[in-house]
């Protein structure tokens, strides 16, 4: 058993980056660059966006709407006009989509002279593209108090150093549509969400970086992105307003090209840490300790997907292998029958506290416990996954905390899904995650996400140990604690480090019932 630590949990998948970016260190030959990010609702970003409509963020209100987002992001998949549309759906079920639930936001700069975009970053999608010589773009958000955001509009010919992406160019998938190989690129990505679309033409321009060195050389990292024209749907509400920065494993994906340039390794990671703050760095390829399992790369849409072939709760250990897709924009982790199964039912075996019975309308979560108030702390069975070869995945956090009227509970933050695992970010909380697209693993280890080193806490095990309960009304999963000091990240490396010349904002967009 684990006892419930009193530190602020992090688990929510709406992270955000914010303030300067940091540098690391170069990493065999290539370039790294990483940037901060903390919670949507952390006290440094509050104000910045509107939070009209958003739920109190330690409600059971709040936890639903995050379950309904992720039930959104789930089923998004890009797809050409010419292809068969994919609905956001959990399994066969068909959800009407109001607001497109994006995850991470971060403020990139782009073109000379340059200009700062606030972008979404998805890790489920591949194309970087920015509103672009447009008559109904977004051109500010609206903050609480009536101030404002304002938002850049991207224009190829307020740049000099932008370029049109040709039809003859092997970025471009559209050719079929071109007039001559030498047209412009076209592109069109569509979501099934109330006609939501964003389409343009390919375009060449830099994205800035800088190195670390005494010099602090600008380094222009040429990138391929879309000249979004026309934007329709949801884009005009509130997701993906400035823009959209890929994550995923195609070609035309910014960590591709970064790699492809020699500018940082074909690899990067997230780090969530365990008080809501966490970081993101391209060109990461991860420690010589880390553990790693393979990556299972299936067309005709790549993801981040792995083998689990063992789980154990409590000690209680099945044998029971599935895939699962390490997908940091989902909040809490969705499991198939069997796995799903397996780990409540021997989570509920063990729990000490009275089972709570809860109602679809209250809670998304089917495995909730009433919390005494006299108790000062309480305990729950350990949950390890063992990955394809061997590796141990002890999960740190795979519980929320909510107050309800009349007690306050704790849930076993997982639910049931019909097709694909999903190891969403409360099961990534405590880790950096490594996405290693060169040598095709994933790899993790225990971060603060400060240090770079690995987290003082130690991994759970089946023995408890002491530790207060914080009340409920103290579990801030959007809270963000950031030191008065940064550490010193400087080492001996005689390689140049790389940092990006931008300010990371992630901001989490909720898709409200």
């Amino acid at each position: 058993m684990v006892w419930y630590s009193s530190c602020r949990i992090s688990f929510l998948g709406l992270l955000i980056l914010l303030a300067s970016s940091w540098v690391l260190d170069r990493c065999e030959g290539f370039g790294e660059f990483g940037f901060e990010f903390h919670h949507r609702f952390s006290d440094q970003v509050v104000g910045v966006l509107p939070g009209d409509g958003l739920p109190n963020r330690d409600s059971s209100k709040y936890y639903r709407v995050m379950a309904h987002r992720d039930r959104l992001i789930r089923g998004r998949r890009l797809s050409n006009e010419d292809q068969s549309l994919v609905t956001f759906s959990d399994g066969n079920e068909t959800v009407r989509v109001d607001a497109l639930g994006f995850l991470h936001y971060a403020n990139v700069t782009v073109g000379t002279p340059s200009d700062w975009f606030m972008v979404a970053l998805d890790t489920g999608s591949d194309l970087f593209w920015l509103p672009c010589d447009c008559t109904n773009c977004v051109r500010e958000l609206k903050a609480p108090g009536g101030s404002s955001l304002d938002l850049n509009i991207y224009s190829p010919n307020a740049s000099s150093t932008s370029t049109k992406v040709p039809c003859n160019s092997t970025l471009c998938t559209r050719g079929d549509r071109c007039a001559s190989p030498e047209s412009d690129c076209p592109y069109q990505i569509r979501y099934l969400s109330n006609g939501t679309s964003s389409t343009g033409v390919l375009v060449e321009d830099v994205l800035h970086l800088v190195s670390n060195d005494k010099s602090s050389k600008a380094i222009p990292a040429r990138v391929t992105f879309g000249c979004g024209q026309v934007q329709t749907g949801v884009f005009h509400d509130g997701a993906a307003p400035n823009g959209l920065f890929g994550l995923g494993l195609e070609d035309i994906s910014v960590p591709s090209v970064l790699a492809k340039e020699g500018i940082a390794a074909n690899s990067f990671s997230m780090c969530f840490g365990n008080d809501g703050a966490g970081r993101i760095s391209f060109g990461d390829k991860g420690s010589v300790d880390q553990r790693e399992t393979p990556l299972n790369i299936r067309q005709p849409h790549p993801t981040y997907n792995i083998t689990v072939t063992k789980i154990s709760v409590g000690g209680n250990t099945g044998d029971l292998e599935f895939d699962a897709v390490f997908d940091s924009g989902t909040s809490f982790t969705y499991l198939t029958d069997a796995a799903y199964t397996l780990i409540s039912e021997s989570f509920n075996s063990l729990a000490l506290d009275k089972r709570y019975q809860t109602t679809d309308s209250e809670l998304p979560f089917e495995y909730c416990y009433a919390l005494s108030p006299n108790k000062d702390s309480f305990q729950y069975p350990a949950v390890n996954l063992t990955m394809k070869g061997g590796s141990s995945y002890p999960v740190y956090h795979p519980l929320v905390v909510i107050p309800m009227k009349d007690t306050d509970v704790y849930c076993l933050a997982i639910m049931k899904i019909e097709d694909i695992s999903i190891i969403g970010q409360n099961f990534m909380t405590g880790y950096r995650v490594v996405f290693d697209r060169e040598k095709l693993i994933l790899g993790w280890k225990e971060s603060d996400c400060y240090t770079g080193e690995t987290s003082a806490r130690t991994l759970p095990s089946n023995r408890s140990s002491s530790s207060a309960r914080p009340p409920a009304s103290s579990f801030d999963p959007e809270a963000t604690n950031i030191p008065s000091q940064r550490p010193n990240t400087s080492t001996t490396s005689a390689a140049y480090s790389l940092s990006i010349s931008l300010s990371l904002f992630f901001f989490s967009i909720l898709a409200i019932l």
